[in-house]
């Protein structure tokens, strides 16, 4: 069981930045592909970055690409998104995942909700015009 709780959000105007932070509980967070997500208003919720288990690999959707850093730090149970340049449009609640499986990114569909198995609550990110 892990249980993951976001924390970093708030609002900012656009071209600002914001850094998410998802704390972990358990001793196997070092296993597990993290993931973010958002969702906003009215809408689905969408993959926005992933990191595998052991940091080398990362992977981020197209409309955050260049403006977004996935990370994690094993050692304290975290993973963090550094968001810059932000835009109206970034504006959702932040959601972590964590992907219990083991296996490589390369071999998940790691932009589809369904790979994950532990949420967090989310952490709601306003950005103004």
């Amino acid at each position: 069981q892990v249980q993951l709780v976001e924390s970093g959000g708030g609002l900012v105007q656009a071209g600002g930045s914001l850094r998410l932070s998802c704390a972990a509980s358990g001793r196997t967070f070092s296993r597990y592909n993290m993931g973010w997500f958002r969702q906003a208003p009215g809408k689905e919720r969408e993959f926005v970055a992933v990191i595998g288990w052991s940091g080398g690999l990362t992977r981020y959707a197209d409309s955050v690409k260049g403006r977004v850093t996935i990370s994690r730090d094993n050692a304290k149970n975290t993973v963090f998104l550094q968001m810059n340049s932000l835009k109206p449009g970034d504006t959702a609640v932040y959601y972590c995942a964590a992907d219990g499986s083991g296996r490589s990114i390369l071999m998940r569909t790691y932009y589809s909700r369904e790979e994950y198995d532990y949420w967090g609550q989310g952490t709601q990110v306003t950005v103004s015009s």
